[in-house]
């Protein structure tokens, strides 16, 4: 459904280029859902961001491709990408407070993303209703005529996840939409998530900084650092043979796996590197205590050492394995 090839993005700043995005592969199959997950400045919005073709102005595709549906989105122009966003690739956003518009109803939005369809009024009425109830929302004609205001985060974030898959595209772009809402909300948001899903066979790319929200929901993960991805494999391999050290110390800070009560959550020591001037290794050198000579001296390059296993580092295949 969707392939990121070798794609290198790069800003334009006054303290110089930032390389936000370094030699990303990516892979979303037919049907499936892949969850990005990494730490805040990882690239996951510059990699969304080059998809939908929304980048700042400052920011530029040095190198790679995007290929949807077998054609590649980087060589498309602006009406084209126009034509494809809202029907082939939706998007859900990540605060469900400040994505719909306050002073419209919600039948009136929902109503007016369907201008590109040549039906009625009355239909794409109808539609809007089908969805609503479909992800849960109680009396859906009614609710229809209400404002924003008068829906609950968890609702809210329906009602958005409605009008992305009411044209039902091919791909739908989840940014982080778990983020502002509460663990029991959140639970509900994911299982309607799923069920849509496989009702509509569409694929879906999931952002989100949860783990436990991508091992519930997720067929594959791409683990992101730094601009690179550094691992990708299934949510097994992932969750239960991690091969590289960002990835075991990510998952090692997870709350949900601390077995005893402590004052002191588990953190990653050392800082992000500076993308303006990289070092000349692995980009996590400086925080790995797995560290060797070669990591400070060579780049690592993505290597398949199990199937549908890859990592980017020159001791991936050793530590799988232990």
């Amino acid at each position: 459904m969707l392939e990121i090839s070798r794609l290198n993005v790069e800003f334009t700043t006054e303290r110089g280029v930032i390389k936000a995005l370094r030699d990303v592969d990516l892979e979303v199959p037919r049907g499936s859902i892949v969850g990005v997950v990494g730490e805040s400045g990882c690239g996951k919005s510059t990699m969304i961001n080059s998809i939908i073709g929304l980048l700042a102005h400052n920011a530029a595709v040095r190198s790679g491709s995007i290929t949807f549906e077998g054609s590649d989105l980087l060589q498309k122009s602006q009406r084209e990408l126009r034509d494809i966003r809202g029907t082939r690739i939706s998007m859900v956003f990540q605060d469900p407070m400040t994505a719909l518009n306050p002073v419209l109803s919600i039948g009136a939005q929902m109503t007016d993303i369907q201008y590109r369809d040549p039906i009625g009024m009355a239909q794409k009425k109808q539609r809007s209703i089908r969805m609503l109830s479909r992800v849960g929302i109680p009396d859906p004609e009614t609710r229809l005529e209400n404002y924003p205001h008068q829906f609950s985060g968890g609702m809210r974030q329906r009602i958005a996840i409605a009008m992305a898959l009411q044209a039902e595209p091919a791909l739908l772009i989840a940014d982080e939409p778990t983020t502002a809402l509460d663990a029991t909300l959140e639970v509900q948001i994911i299982h309607r998530l799923k069920d849509l899903q496989q009702s509509m066979g569409c694929s879906i790319l999931f952002i989100s900084h949860h783990l436990g929200v991508i091992a519930e929901l997720c067929d594959f993960v791409v683990v992101m650092y730094g601009g690179e991805v550094v691992e990708r494999g299934t949510v097994r391999d992932i969750f239960h043979r991690p091969a590289h050290p960002y990835t075991i110390k990510l998952l090692e800070c997870d709350p949900a796996r601390i077995a005893e009560t402590t004052r002191a959550l588990p953190t990653i020591p050392g800082e992000i590197p500076d993308l303006v001037n990289l070092p000349p290794g692995c980009i996590f050198a400086d925080r790995c205590d797995r560290c060797i000579k070669v990591c400070r001296e060579q780049i690592p390059q993505t290597t398949e050492f199990a199937e549908h296993h890859w990592a980017r580092c020159h001791l991936a295949g050793s530590m799988a394995e232990t």
